[in-house]
Formats: structure tokens, C-alpha cells, sequence
């Protein structure tokens, strides 16, 4: 379907930021640039040489390395400089910034004379803590202004801003997953094809948590929690699929019955082998883990962090919503699941439907060209997302706008 957004005389040109160029942000950007180059958008995309960088050329964007460490640090200076030389050279018409790093690095090389979107992704100061959070917050509200929208994944995300005192001009889309990708599966005809879960046996309860390996993702709580799961189902298993900075510090904590898998390319597999998925995050935006296990058709249990709510239908709150950092919650819940087949069954189908209505990828990224579109002013029609709060204090004028799954497919046509 085309976007029918266009710059006079040529396709628009899309510059697409982003580090980190791993996890749930890479898998966003990789999204939303497949489906920008299928409507016909001039994309371009700047981030490190990595695996991502590949992916996005395979997919046909023009990639531009940027040199960039994961972290403001010594090197950003350098860093925005090589931003600023590569926009002079790119020429785009917009600039999406994503997460943290890029989003600081994006806007001071920007800095506003380009219409500039900057995505979060959960806000970087509530990723560190004292003297660093501090600056980190107060770098948000002064770099704001040099967005021309914040794009939010989740109501709850945008909150968290506003109490920080970030005027914003703000707009809410959903995080989204492709449910054609993530799709159910017998658990026991994929455990038979992967190792370590291949010598489990069909009946093993197999619990899966696929993140980062991250103080963020909170591995470590649900390692403390493990041991009662354990004392309640001893034939149990937990398999961390992912890698990071914490790989061997979860690892000495670790008992025989967790297994990691490492990196993986595709981590599918690993839902459709589960029986419940597990993400005990400390802070998030909207992750995309339960949304993929439940396009899977599996059960999830999730911390009460931004975007858990709003990611899981109304009936998951009472049994899948656990407070952060609670080992004692958490185990609760995952024990009582991993007794009751026919409730995870039956939470399963509930949480597939859920997100083939609300969180389909492609409605996503249809919401983000409709953005562009108003930024651009080549929006052809009126506007398909609907006003929201104003901002208190400075800004007040700023609004946010939320796109709603059927708003999206209203909005592709306009």
C-alpha cells in the first residue's frame, strides 16, 4: 500500500539513527525500514558496522557507518561531529533518532534544522543512577526542544516523561511484532531442534526469558525467585536467551537447572519451545519479548513496569503482572502457572488474539509514515490520531497524539 508521502520533485529521504544496534531497538528499526523501503521511501540508516548494519543493506537502505560507542562518553564530541558531516552529505528530509545515545548524539548534530523524531525507547535516566541519572534527565528537557515529535511505545512511557518535566510534543504508537514471524507452534516438535532444551523431553516445564543479559532486563530477580519455582516444580527449567554484560555474574549465580543459550539470531524458536515466558525488567517502554511469546501463543509474566500493562490484555493483570525486583512475586506466579496447564493454555489464546488486534507490526509502522507525513506536511488528509493531554509548564501548548491499532488502518489510506 502506498504512503503517498512525497517532497516535491522526488522521494523523501529518511535518515534512520540508532545505537544500540542490538535487541529490541534493532529489531524496531529493522521494522519500520523494511516497510518505509516497500512504500517507496529513500531510507538511509547510521549506526556502527554490525550485524544490523548488514541487515539493513540486505534490505536495500543506503548504510552509513557511524562510529559510536554504546555510551555517552569521551568520544561523543567526535562522535556528533561525524553525525553532523554524514546528515551534510545525506541531505534527509527527516531524521528518526533511536534510544538514548542516538537520540543525544542525533539532536546536537541536528539541532532542529531538520524536522528531527527522536524515540526513547524506555528514557536513559532511568537506566543509571545518582550524579549520571541527574544529567541524564536534565540533558531530556533541554534536548527536547530540538525534537520535532517524541515517540512514545507506550501511555505509560509518555507519563514517566511528563513527570520528569519534559515538555515534549509527544505522540504514542504502540510497540508492535510481526505475528506472521511469531506464530505457535508444538512446543515439543521444536525442543526436539534445539539445543540445550533437545534432551528435556516434551515434559519438562520449560520456563524462557529472552532479553539482553542487562541489569535492565532483570535476570538476576528472577535467578533469586528460581529457587522457589524450583522447590514447587522440581523438574522445571529456565533458560536465559540472550547475551551481555552480566553473562557471567548470572552464570556463577546459576543453578543446574537454568540454561543460557547465548546469542541467538532468531529467538522464535525459544517461545514456541516454552511453556511460560518470563521478563522481569526493571524499566521498560513497551518491551517486545512478552509481545513475541505471545504471538507465540504463550503465557507470559511480566514486572508492573511502563508498557506491561498496556502490552497484556485486561485478563493477564491478576496472574502475569508482578511488582520489579520482587523474587517472592515473582516465583508466585510462576509456580501457579506452571501448575495449571489449562490456564497457560487458555492465557495463550487469549494473548495471540490480543496482539493480532493491537500490536501487529505493520500497523506500526503505517502509524510512524502517517507521523512523517504531518512533519512533512504532506499529509493528504485529516489527521487519524487523536488528541491527548496537554503537557503541563513550559510547552503547555504541546500535545500528544495516540495511534490506536484500527486507527492505523484507517490512516494508510488518507
Amino acid at each position: 500500500m502506498p504512503t503517498h508521502l512525497s517532497v516535491p520533485g522526488r522521494r523523501p529521504r529518511i535518515l534512520h539513527i540508532t545505537q544500540p544496534v542490538d535487541g529490541g531497538v534493532a529489531r524496531v528499526v529493522t521494522d519500520l525500514v523494511r516497510t518505509q523501503l516497500a512504500d517507496g521511501l529513500d531510507v538511509t540508516a547510521a549506526c556502527p558496522d554490525s550485524a544490523l548494519a548488514t541487515r539493513l543493506g540486505t534490505l536495500g537502505a543506503h548504510v552509513r557507518h557511524w562510529r559510536a560507542t554504546r555510551s555517552p562518553g569521551a568520544s561523543l564530541a567526535r562522535e556528533v561531529r561525524q553525525l553532523a558531516r554524514l546528515i551534510d552529505e545525506v541531505r534527509p528530509d527527516l531524521v528518526h533518532a533511536h534510544s538514548a545515545k542516538a537520540g543525544l548524539a542525533g539532536r546536537l548534530a541536528v539541532r532542529g534544522r531538520v524536522p528531527t523524531v527522536f524515540q526513547p525507547h524506555a528514557w536513559s535516566f532511568e537506566a543509571v543512577d545518582g550524579g549520571a541519572a541527574a544529567l541524564a534527565l536534565r540533558w531530556e528537557r533541554w534536548g527536547a526542544r530540538w525534537a520535532a515529535r517524541v515517540v512514545c511505545v507506550s501511555e505509560a512511557e509518555r507519563a514517566t516523561g511528563v513527570r520528569a518535566g519534559i515538555a515534549g510534543r509527544w505522540t504514542v504508537v504502540p510497540n508492535g511484532i510481526d505475528p506472521e514471524h511469531f506464530r505457535p507452534l508444538p512446543a515439543d516438535a521444536v525442543r526436539a531442534g534445539l539445543a540445550p532444551a533437545a534432551g528435556l523431553g516434551a515434559q519438562a516445564p520449560l520456563v524462557v526469558c529472552v532479553g539482553r543479559l542487562c541489569r535492565q532486563k532483570g535476570q538476576d530477580v528472577l535467578l533469586r525467585a528460581w529457587s522457589t519455582v524450583v522447590r514447587k516444580v522440581p523438574e522445571a527449567r529456565l533458560v536465559l536467551v540472550g547475551d551481555g554484560p552480566e553473562r557471567e555474574r548470572l552464570r556463577a549465580a546459576a543453578p543446574a537447572s537454568v540454561l543460557f543459550t547465548g546469542a541467538v539470531a532468531d529467538a522464535s524458536p525459544w517461545y514456541q519451545a516454552a511453556d511460560l515466558v518470563v521478563l522481569p525488567s526493571r524499566w521498560e517502554g513497551m518491551a517486545l519479548a512478552p509481545l513475541e511469546a505471545m504471538a507465540c501463543g504463550r503465557p507470559v509474566v511480566v514486572t508492573d513496569v511502563d508498557g506491561a500493562r498496556e502490552s497484556l490484555p485486561s485478563a493477564f493483570a491478576a496472574r502475569c503482572l508482578v511488582p520489579p525486583e520482587d523474587p517472592k512475586a515473582l516465583a508466585g506466579a510462576v509456580g501457579a502457572l506452571l501448575l495449571d496447564p489449562s490456564l497457560r493454555a487458555s492465557l495463550g489464546e487469549q494473548g495471540r488474539r490480543h496482539v493480532l488486534s493491537r500490536h501487529d507490526v505493520r500497523h506500526t509502522a503505517r502509524a510512524v509514515v502517517d507521523l512523517y507525513r504531518d512533519l512533512l506536511g504532506t499529509r493528504s488528509g485529516p489527521t487519524r490520531a487523536r488528541p491527548g493531554l496537554a503537557v503541563g509548564g513550559a510547552g503547555a501548548d504541546r500535545t500528544t497524539q495516540r495511534v490506536e491499532p484500527s486507527e492505523h488502518r484507517e490512516s494508510i489510506h488518507s
